[in-house]
């Protein structure tokens, strides 16, 4: 499903990732894993092609960076889900909106999008809490609408950047409890996160990254 081939990105900074090489299969949980700075970002960022190698490649189903015009990024992206630390939901939308607007931008019906968001926010756990706002939320249930708006579209990967790095230890465990549900669905998971004691808890293969370099 997600194939990195000796990819190098460099940053004028002098940052980046080096001859970075890895794989995710179908039905796969995958932590990528290291401290911060060390690349995992990069690495994600390659995959929804936010930024192109400047050397190898990236293949993410038939998308291929050698081979994609920029016109081509919206589909591949209709095929992924992203899911941020800081969350970014839009505070001037409530908890429905924030997640319907995955299904808006891609042209789906009302009714399509009421029955995918109401489904989805059940998936989560956050039916009673449609029509909050964002600021009216905790940071786990934040995390929570971040994660029903990657997965509403029914992607077929989901890459989570470091989804717990901002929670508390239980939130955290939640967080990865729904992780968990999608991925047992048959949803594709790349996670990415400095966080090593909770990585031991969970079954998953684990790749690991340090100053750029990707060690399996």
């Amino acid at each position: 499903m997600v194939e990195l081939q000796k990819v190098r990105v460099h940053y004028p900074n002098g940052d980046g990732v080096e001859q970075a090489t890895m794989t995710v299969a179908p039905g796969e949980f995958v932590f990528l894993v290291g401290p911060s700075g060390a690349g995992k970002t990069t690495v994600l960022k390659t995959i929804y092609m936010d930024i192109r190698p400047v050397e190898g490649h990236v293949q993410v189903g038939t998308f291929h960076s050698m081979f994609m015009k920029e016109k081509d990024v919206p589909f591949l992206r209709r095929k992924i889900g992203i899911v941020f630390q800081d969350f970014r939901l839009f505070n001037d939308r409530d908890v429905f909106e924030n997640v319907a607007f995955a299904l808006e931008v891609i042209g789906k019906g009302r009714k399509e999008i009421k029955k995918r968001v109401l489904r989805t926010l059940a998936d989560v756990g956050l039916s009673h809490k449609a029509r909050k706002f964002p600021q009216e939320l905790s940071g786990g249930e934040q995390q929570r609408v971040a994660l029903a708006r990657a997965i509403v579209n029914e992607p077929m990967l989901l890459l989570a950047d470091e989804p717990t790095g901002n929670l508390d230890p239980d939130t955290a465990e939640g967080i990865m409890q729904v992780l968990l549900r999608i991925h047992a669905r048959g949803t594709s998971i790349l996670m990415a996160t400095h966080n090593y004691e909770m990585v031991k808890k969970y079954k998953g293969r684990v790749v690991y990254i340090k100053s750029g370099v990707i060690l399996e």
